[in-house]
């Protein structure tokens, strides 16, 4: 079992500092451990109150850990005093690992969470026995002067930091910047390395410092390279800041156990599209239902970010003599077509997690508006020529088109009616596979 060590404070609100550090070890399979150096009272909104742990039991603390249990990395959060710092120095300077030092400054309600005459002693004494320095913009701006408002500034101010501390590398975040995709960037090593992630419009972000952090640290106590740790830890940010969580009345905290959710709900995932598989197959008369390209259906976990998070049928479900059947068993990524349906869908609803497509026809259309659907489509002949010309990006478009025209709101059902060499199509949407179920055998029975 690895092991990673945190250095840092304590937020009574759960959302920052060590309680983040040990969930987020916990989440990608080290041991934590953790030394206090400062309790603070804070919640989503404020901190309200400090208490800094005396120089004495922070080295004691360091020394507990270190003479029983080992340290494979680790990361210092907030020293908020001058002594505190040099105590850190002082402890983990004859160790050889990995050490990640996060300069927090400021909380990100605003409070202060380092003394001014800590500063110095932080870049001059701690930074140069740092394996990875990772300031926010805020933090790279007080430590280099430099104004930071694109990429260019990002990485003039690691090289800064780099050329004047003396880290072995930098890691500029730059989440504050604005643009379509979140970009930090690395300079280790004479190279710059650039980490990307489509940024998500959210408030929930209170402890994405610290998280971010600690998911290198952990990382870097598996063996992992600089280059690899702050790879999965971007992904693992990317996951936790999708699916923060609306907890408090201010900033609500990224959702540092989202990454392990994800895993723990696959089987589930599997065993129900299997169940899905075997009740159609006993429904003969479901072969009117199935298209000439196939039948799919597709379920989402409920923390899926991308196609490889929703499990579907391999090859489709035919129609034979026999009634439906298939060729495979479920898999993960294996419909690019519902999957896209899926995840627009979820844009605007994340509690929507299942899709399957169906033959079309005006029957069943009328079949299905007499069940009480909502029923939308979008025009496949009307589709803009840059859209056409890119791989993939159809039904994305289409699926806006339909939801849209319903106000925002998703509808029960989706359909075109097809273009050159493209097949109409239906697509029920739904939260649930018993939902879609209890649709598809209704249907059935009409037809």
């Amino acid at each position: 079992m690895k092991k990673a060590l945190t250095i840092a404070g304590v937020d009574s609100g759960g959302g920052a500092g060590i309680i983040a550090d040990i969930k987020t070890f916990s989440a990608l399979g080290v041991w934590g451990m953790a030394v206090v150096t400062s309790v603070t009272a804070q919640n989503t909104q404020g901190v309200f109150a400090i208490q800094d742990i005396s120089p004495n039991i922070i080295a004691a603390q360091i020394q507990a850990v270190i003479s029983d249990i080992g340290v494979d990395a680790a990361k210092t959060g907030m020293l908020k005093t001058k002594e505190a710092i040099r105590i850190v120095v002082r402890e983990l300077s004859g160790l050889d690992i990995p050490l990640v030092v996060d300069p927090v400054m400021v909380a990100q309600t605003g409070a202060p969470l380092m003394d001014q005459d800590a500063r110095e002693v932080l870049v001059k004494e701690l930074f140069p026995i740092a394996t990875l320095v990772t300031p926010n913009i805020y933090e790279a701006e007080v430590l280099t002067g430099v104004k930071i408002k694109n990429v260019h500034d990002l990485k003039k101010a690691a090289v800064e930091i780099y050329e004047k501390y003396q880290p072995k590398a930098v890691v500029v975040k730059g989440g504050h910047l604005e643009g379509s995709e979140a970009l930090d960037v690395l300079y280790y090593q004479g190279e710059f390395h650039y980490f990307k992630t489509p940024r998500v419009p959210t408030e929930n972000t209170h402890g994405s410092g610290c998280t971010f952090s600690a998911a290198i640290t952990a990382e870097l106590a598996k063996g992992r390279s600089i280059v690899k740790a702050i790879k999965t830890a971007k992904e693992f940010m990317f996951i936790a800041i999708k699916y923060g969580l609306s907890i408090g009345r201010g900033r609500g905290p990224v959702n540092h156990m989202a990454w392990i959710y994800r895993d723990a709900e696959r089987y589930e995932a599997i065993a129900k599209i299997r169940e899905f598989v075997e009740k159609i197959e006993t429904l003969r008369d479901a072969n009117k239902l199935i298209p000439e390209v196939g039948m799919n259906i597709a379920y989402a976990l409920k923390y899926a970010v991308d196609k490889g998070d929703i499990v579907a049928i391999p090859g489709r479900i035919r129609a034979t003599p026999r009634g439906p059947r298939t060729c495979a068993c479920p898999d993960f990524g294996a419909s690019h077509h519902l999957a896209s349906y899926i995840l627009v869908a979820r844009e605007y609803d994340p509690s929507i997690r299942v899709a399957i497509n169906i033959k079309f026809s005006d029957e069943i259309l009328k079949k299905l508006r007499e069940l009480g659907l909502k029923i939308s489509s979008y025009d496949r002949t009307k589709e803009p020529p840059e859209i056409k010309a890119k791989e993939g990006a159809t039904i994305p478009w289409g699926t806006k088109q339909a939801i849209e025209s319903c106000g925002g709101e998703i509808p029960d059902v989706i359909y075109h009616r097809g273009d050159i060499g493209k097949e109409p199509m239906i697509v029920i949407l739904s939260r649930k596979v018993d939902e879609l179920v209890n649709i598809i055998e209704k249907l059935v029975s009409k037809l």
